[in-house]
């Protein structure tokens, strides 16, 4: 165990997206965090790229504080891109560096999307190769992270024959949780667990947050959004049809949940809740650090880049927009939300409404 630092003055709950090579703005988040040093960390929801995240961070913070999660948060990231040059059908343009997009980074997208849709994984690659999978077993120490008790970690996985979240705590995470959690099924072989196969977290739990609010202290929530969840025009191409598909997708299960958390806090702010059961409720504080406009020009293909400049730039911009929040919000930590959960999470255009009779009913507009 670590000794909580001195500067720490409040404790706040994460919820780390995946979204692949994007996380590299969540690792920013967390860099500035750490950093920062006043606010101490209680749990970790995660599903995929924040799978990575969350377990490099924990792996750290057990071995030796807030500087060495920060060490291995860059070596993590640093590793990945080196590791990515050996897997890429196309390689860097001369020209590359005068474009606004990555080309060979698009390329390579292509031929992957190509091939996954004619091939699956048992015959595109039989025998599993999975680079990730080394660089999380070179930088994560599992023993060290099953034993962290400053931080605990709920990793969200789907589980393949039910359709249904299964939820990984601290002391059960492995090597195989964290690549199950990120296991994308058009290109890798689903990881078995115990007899049970596992994808990618983020079809049924983007992440899961639920975990947080039964098994955690604190009641502040800090999401760190990678899937914007607006987007201002309608895509009309087939690119940008697919990668808004794939945004919306990887977001329904959270705002499914937001409508959960906003339904909560209207029981206990109008007092709706027998004196007997409001001890089994907690007011959930909702705060949000969106990369929407960091984000706003990638499509999905740079999700799959992992260009060293591409993902320091991400960084820069996870860190930007966390220094942004900790000036506009540290003091709404433990006092109040920091974000409109109707506006930012929900429908708008749906509110509840007392009848002539003072009972509440749905009505969309």
């Amino acid at each position: 165990m670590t000794e909580k630092s001195s500067k720490v003055e409040k404790t706040i709950n994460l919820a780390l997206q995946g979204g692949g090579a994007h996380g590299a703005f969540t690792w920013g988040v967390l860099d500035k965090l750490l950093e920062d040093g006043r606010i101490g960390i209680d749990g970790i929801c995660a599903t995929s790229a924040g799978t990575m995240n969350a377990c490099v961070l924990a792996s750290g913070m057990q071995q030796g504080g807030p500087e060495k999660a920060r060490e291995s948060l860059h070596n993590f990231w640093w590793r990945i891109s080196e590791e990515g040059k050996a897997f890429k059908p196309m390689k860097k343009w001369a020209l590359d560096k005068y474009m606004p997009w990555k080309v060979p980074d698009v390329l390579n997208f292509m031929v992957t999307d190509f091939m996954s849709r004619i091939f699956s994984p048992h015959q595109l690659n039989p025998f599993d190769i999975n680079p990730l999978r080394d660089v999380l077993a070179d930088t994560v120490d599992f023993e060290a992270l099953n034993n962290c008790s400053d931080i605990k970690l709920f990793i969200s996985t789907t589980h393949v024959h039910s359709g249904r979240v299964r939820v990984f705590n601290t002391k059960d995470v492995t090597l195989d949780v964290a690549m199950a959690s990120a296991c994308l099924p058009l290109i890798y072989k689903a990881v078995s667990i115990d007899d049970e196969d596992y994808w990618d977290g983020g079809y049924v739990g983007n992440p899961a947050l639920f975990p947080l609010f039964y098994k955690t202290d604190s009641r502040d929530l800090l999401i760190v959004h990678i899937n914007p969840i607006n987007r201002f025009s309608t895509p009309t191409t087939s690119a940008e049809i697919v990668s808004r598909i794939n945004e919306i997708s990887f977001n329904s299960s959270l705002l499914s949940e937001m409508r959960a958390i906003a339904f909560v806090k209207k029981l206990l702010e109008h007092d709706m809740l027998k004196d007997e059961h409001k001890g089994n409720f907690k007011d959930i504080l909702v705060h949000s650090v969106r990369a929407d406009e960091a984000l706003k020009d990638l499509s999905l293909s740079s999700k799959y880049s992992s260009d060293w400049d591409f993902l320091t730039s991400l960084r820069d911009k996870g860190r930007a927009e966390m220094s942004l929040w900790l000036e506009q919000n540290f003091d709404a930590i433990g006092v109040n939300d920091s974000v409109d959960l109707h506006k930012t999470f929900l429908n708008s255009n749906t509110k509840i409404f007392e009848d002539e009779n003072g009972r509440h009913r749905h009505e969309n507009k």
